[in-house]
């Protein structure tokens, strides 16, 4: 596979590397150049897919401005050059986004190879609405700012997905009942992998399931949004 010169926002497994496509495989392979969020993470993605190593360099918060820079010469003068994140799509949530706004800026040619994204997986894992959802990537850790980025959603009609630190999940589920009322949702944990699951339930039984030791596993969470039909608060109250 011959790359052209621009940038290839590669689209990797979050875990099961059959969801790798052929084209990603290709391009991966072909790409002299990778930048990639962990450097040690993308070459053993590379060596199961038996791939051997190009130049790799690391692309991650807090070194964003010199490398989307970095990236962006290296297009400019020639060099095809793929970026990717532990798993999923670069720029969901992730530094990835610096780069296409300086390629943007500059009128740098790139392209994106589909593949796997946790939203869309955990939306359908998670038996809630999918017709109209709005993704909000990880919430705040600080208490007031954290009710108040659920507040911010509680008219809202969509269906609701984020993601979330198995350490920080039981707070920030307690954090949405606060907020929200006590509506339908579900966690998702270890998509693609050996040991998926998927814990359904209204947020008040998700909160206390998830109140101790952390859950081990990557994980994104979906709540229901302002449907009667998926929101509980008022069951059981008195008359």
């Amino acid at each position: 596979m011959d790359l052209d010169a621009q940038l290839y926002v590669v689209a990797t497994p979050l875990g099961n590397l059959g969801d790798a496509s052929p084209r990603v495989r290709e391009a991966l392979a072909a790409a002299p150049v990778i930048a990639c969020e962990d450097t040690r993470r993308t070459w053993q993605l590379l060596s199961a897919l038996g791939i051997p190593r190009p130049e790799l360099f690391s692309y991650r918060q807090g070194n964003e401005e010199g490398v989307s820079r970095r990236i962006a010469g290296l297009v400019r003068a020639g060099t095809p050059v793929a970026l990717c994140s532990d798993g999923g799509y670069p720029g969901i949530s992730d530094p990835g986004y610096r780069v296409l706004r300086v390629f943007a800026e500059e009128g740098l040619p790139w392209t994106v190879l589909p593949g796997p994204c946790s939203v869309e997986l955990a939306l359908l894992l998670s038996g809630l609405p999918t017709s109209s959802y709005t993704f909000k990537g990880f919430p705040p850790r600080k208490a007031g700012a954290l009710r108040r980025w659920f507040e911010e959603e509680a008219a809202a009609r969509h269906t609701l997905v984020g993601l979330e630190s198995p350490f920080r999940i039981g707070a920030t589920l307690r954090a949405a009942a606060e907020a929200l009322g006590d509506r339908e949702a579900a966690v998702c944990l270890e998509m693609t992998k050996a040991h998926e699951r998927v814990a359904r339930g209204r947020l008040s039984e998700l909160a206390a399931r998830f109140a101790g030791p952390p859950p081990k596993g990557e994980l994104t969470f979906v709540i229901a949004g302002a449907n009667p039909k998926f929101d509980h608060s008022g069951e059981g109250a008195d008359a």
